[in-house]
């Protein structure tokens, strides 16, 4: 078998995936095996005065990256598409619902060796009142607030790490893009 090249897979594979040395495993047979899964990462914001703060979630045992502080995320339903998910998989996991609602630019992609998928996830940003109420569901364990700032450094991946500094800087501080990124919710 023909081995694929480790620039093609970086620009396809989570970066962080190809410099622990998976990608130089993989061969052409192996990669078109792979199957394609599409799901939504959700950042949820709150402005506490001049703050503003990020939901993490803490995952559950038995659930995919166990121990690890997440964004909400989740897999998307037959026909559905990825705001309708992204808003199902906010309500889901927090039991939120947006005041303002964003698609990022970020879309995050990245192989998973242990169900051999690719992923692929468009970001949004849910802004929430400042006193809203999260409900956690089995899938988390906890729930914390984390200034917006400080947000990508407890992150694990690349991808996640990205968002938030668009969120700064085009969700929160009114960035030439921001009225083209909304997407208007109705309560």
């Amino acid at each position: 078998m023909q081995p694929v090249d480790s620039a093609l897979m970086c620009a396809v594979m989570d970066q962080a995936t190809c410099l622990m040395g998976l990608c130089s495993n993989l061969d052409l047979e192996d990669w078109r095996s792979l199957k394609h899964v599409y799901y939504v990462v959700v950042l949820i914001v709150r402005r506490q005065g001049s703050r503003s703060q990020l939901l993490m979630a803490h995952r559950s045992e038995g659930k995919y990256m166990v121990g690890t502080w997440q964004l909400i995320s989740g897999g998307l339903e037959p026909d559905e598409t990825a705001w309708h998910g992204a808003l199902r998989e906010m309500r889901e996991e927090t039991g939120l619902a947006p005041g303002e609602f964003y698609r990022l630019s970020t879309v995050t992609t990245f192989c998973r060796l242990d169900n051999d998928s690719l992923n692929t996830a468009p970001m949004f940003c849910a802004i929430v009142e400042e006193d809203a109420a999260v409900t956690m569901n089995s899938e988390h364990t906890a729930f914390e607030w984390v200034d917006v700032d400080e947000a990508a450094s407890r992150l694990m991946w690349p991808g996640d790490r990205q968002a938030p500094d668009e969120v700064q800087t085009v969700v929160l501080a009114n960035g030439i893009a921001k009225e083209h990124m909304r997407i208007p919710v109705y309560r």
